[in-house]
């Protein structure tokens, strides 16, 4: 059986918020759902978040995950503290506890699994997830033997010269045998400057304890500051855009676009400068998004293309053309082989195969057929004050420029609408639809100067 606690009790004061730390976002998801991710590819019997400060909140951020248990912190007395208020809820646990922190948002899952399959296959007491840095300053050194075997920790500011050339620093990341460690928790001390106990000390106490170096020592990364959380988003961004390359993705100027890792991209697609993509987004092959384009949870067809435009919560089929400067929301739905052109708005709108919407319009709770053309200029009156309403255009309909359709109102097929009307009533199948005041002149008529009448 597998346990997993997280580590979320802290404030982390240097972010300067009243938000919990775990609970500040990093490309669209909070730290602590995506520590949570991180055990995914585990088969975990129980999943324990140790929360303390504010931990409503973190418990309503997390209401969507089922089956985890919150074990309160009130007190926030160092890691080997949090550990031992599991106590009493695994008291008739039996196997491994992963430990992970709720501020250590960057490890794959891929690496969870390596630690937890290093930690059967030798049998250890306990396993920690140990990597080898650059610049160790600061970070407590793991020193081993030449099977890895865990020999002693020894902190930062406790090292001799020859100790601070070790590079290897502990992640914060352990596997223990529960049992094991349940023996050793009530022995920790706080006798040292943080008077804190420390789960570092508990793995002095334990035999056999292994360390596994993890590939990329970035993994580890921790977050204490709005600074550090900055140079994880690059860490992301540079991994996602990375592996999309890799997957067939190109990516013009990829210092420019961002791109969230819940995205979703096709072979041959291509990504132009100052582009955005975000959240459940989903971009088929063949596809050209950019430049200067936000997509936000929404759904792009093959061989689309989108231009200098905002797509948020929508759908655009195959081979459709979208902008310069079209804002699509609202779960918009936009047919296949369709053009949406300069400065048009849709909303709430379901618009058929084949239809053009070239430029300055605005359609708002509306379904359209296919083959309609929209000219420009033309509204769809959607609201009266108090609620929104629909309206329904035909196959194969027309209207013209500066149209005003004022809902609830239905054109049937082949209908077309004349320039500048204003349309209240419903139009039958195969009629032409003129609404607006007939034009009149007044020969010999101007307007008289302020002079003239003087």
């Amino acid at each position: 059986m597998v346990a997993v606690a997280i580590l979320a009790a802290g404030r982390g004061t240097r972010m300067k918020s009243q938000l919990p730390k775990v609970l500040h976002s990093l490309a669209g998801r909070t730290l602590i759902a995506r520590v949570l991710d991180s055990s995914r590819l585990l088969s975990v019997q129980r999943r324990l978040v140790i929360v303390g400060y504010r931990g409503d909140w973190v418990k309503q951020s997390l209401s969507d995950y089922r089956d985890l248990e919150f074990v309160e912190q009130t007190q926030q007395l160092g890691t080997g503290h949090a550990i031992q208020q599991l106590l009493p809820h695994l008291r008739d646990f039996t196997g491994d506890l992963v430990v992970l922190n709720g501020d250590v948002p960057l490890l794959r899952p891929e690496t969870i699994q390596q630690l937890m399959a290093t930690h059967k296959a030798c049998q250890n007491a306990a396993t920690i997830l140990t990597a080898q840095i650059p610049n160790p300053k600061g970070y407590g050194r793991v020193f081993c033997d030449q099977d890895n075997f865990l020999q002693h920790i020894v902190e930062d500011r406790d090292c001799t010269t020859a100790q601070r050339q070790n590079r290897r620093v502990n992640a914060g990341v352990y596997c223990f045998n529960w049992q094991q460690l349940a023996r050793v928790l009530p022995q920790l001390q706080s006798e040292n400057d943080q008077h804190e106990y420390y789960l570092t000390d508990a793995c002095s106490l334990m035999h056999p304890v292994m360390a596994m170096d993890v590939e990329d020592y970035r993994e580890i990364f921790g977050i204490n500051d709005r600074k550090q959380l900055a140079t994880a988003y690059d860490i992301l961004q540079d991994r996602v855009k990375d592996d999309w390359m890799a997957q067939g993705v190109t990516l013009i100027n990829p210092d420019s676009i961002t791109i969230d890792d819940t995205v979703r991209i096709g072979s041959d697609v291509i990504i132009e400068p100052q582009t955005h993509l975000r959240g459940d987004t989903v971009i088929q092959s063949g596809s050209r998004i950019g430049p200067g384009s936000s997509i936000e949870n929404s759904q792009i067809g093959e061989n689309v293309t989108v231009l200098y435009s905002v797509v948020t919560d929508s759908a655009v089929k195959a081979g459709t053309r979208v902008g310069p400067y079209t804002h699509l929301r609202g779960h918009a739905e936009v047919g296949e082989s369709c053009r949406v052109g300069n400065f048009v708005e849709i909303k709430n709108t379901k618009v058929g195969d084949r239809t053009n919407v070239a430029h300055l319009a605005y359609l708002g709770d509306a379904e359209l057929g296919e083959r309609v053309n929209i000219g420009a200029g033309t509204i769809t009156a959607n609201y009266d004050g108090v609620k929104k309403h629909r309206t329904a255009i035909g196959d194969r309909s027309k209207t013209g420029s500066n149209s005003v359709l004022v809902a609830p109102v239905t054109l049937g097929k082949d209908v077309t609408v004349a320039a500048g009307s204003v349309v209240t009533d419903d139009v039958g199948d195969d009629a032409l639809v003129i609404a607006r005041s007939r034009q009149v002149v007044k020969p010999g008529w101007r307007l008289q100067r302020e002079e003239e009448s003087k």
